[in-house]
């Protein structure tokens, strides 16, 4: 079966269920894991695919996405040319797990996913019975974007994590995938940690001074107790197994010590 991806959290799917040589193509911000995909053939930015090149691939299946405004056009466009294509936009934790089952049903990989989902299942009820014993959760900010800014709402895997992890979201209880806000809510909602993971950013590109800055950011707490925090936007942002590293990423950032065993748990799967 030849496949093709045309956005980095698909193609890390494929990957999960070692699908890589059957990879035929993928898009230009696929970057994991980049030593065995880097010789495909790139097709442009996930939001300007250059459909021509991939009808060339002569793909027996497409991984599609809405995950992001704007993909909707490569939908139509594989409509209009009759390619064969999956549409992958989750918006939980086990949104992807049930993707990965689809993924293995349609490519003769379902035992490889039943396994994975299991595991990452496991990962989520060890993290959830841990979480709640905690009687005391930090509040967490994420910035996805600056301007305007974006950040994720209540039906969205990073606050589906930051539970897990034994923080909430101050921007949990909007009930959307990610809103809109303003910087003078952000203060007035005061979370202690801020982390800054812009979607398709590079952590090298993003600076703490962006946030300092900012007209009133010396009110924020989490700034004057260091708490201003650059995560990597590969195991927060895409909506792919990878996010379980994020999990541990942002526990051992809130409650190192409490979640050791759990942290350890998920390093050990991913190694």
């Amino acid at each position: 079966m030849k496949i093709v991806s045309i956005c980095p959290s698909n193609t890390e799917l494929a990957v999960c269920l070692g699908l890589t040589d059957q990879l035929a193509g993928i898009d230009d911000f696929s970057d994991w894991p980049e030593e065995k995909i880097s010789h495909l053939p790139r097709l442009g930015p996930d939001l300007s695919i250059r459909m021509d090149d991939l009808e060339r691939c002569e793909p027996d299946l497409v991984l599609a996405s809405l995950s992001v405004p704007g993909m909707e056009k490569n939908i139509e466009e594989l409509e209009r040319r009759n390619l064969p294509y999956m549409i992958f936009n989750p918006q939980s934790l086990e949104e992807i797990n049930e993707d990965l089952l689809r993924l293995g049903a349609r490519t003769g990989r379902l035992e490889q996913a039943e396994e994975k989902t299991h595991a990452f299942r496991l990962i989520m009820k060890k993290f959830k019975m841990k979480s709640d014993e905690l009687s005391v959760r930090p509040s967490v900010y994420f910035e996805w974007w600056p301007k305007p800014i974006f950040t994720p709402g209540g039906i969205n895997w990073l606050t589906e994590m930051s539970r897990l992890a034994g923080a909430e979201n101050i921007f949990a209880k909007t009930k959307d995938a990610s809103i809109q806000t303003s910087w003078e809510e952000v203060l007035s909602r005061d979370p202690d940690y801020f982390f800054l993971v812009w979607v398709g950013v590079k952590e090298s590109k993003m600076r703490i001074e962006y946030v300092q800055k900012r007209s009133g950011s010396a009110n924020l707490k989490a700034l004057r107790n260091g708490r201003v925090l650059l995560l990597k936007e590969a195991h927060f942002c895409r909506p792919s197994p990878r996010l379980y590293e994020g999990l541990a990423e942002l526990a051992s950032i809130l409650h190192p010590a409490f979640f050791k065993e759990e942290i350890s748990y998920i390093r050990n799967i991913f190694d």
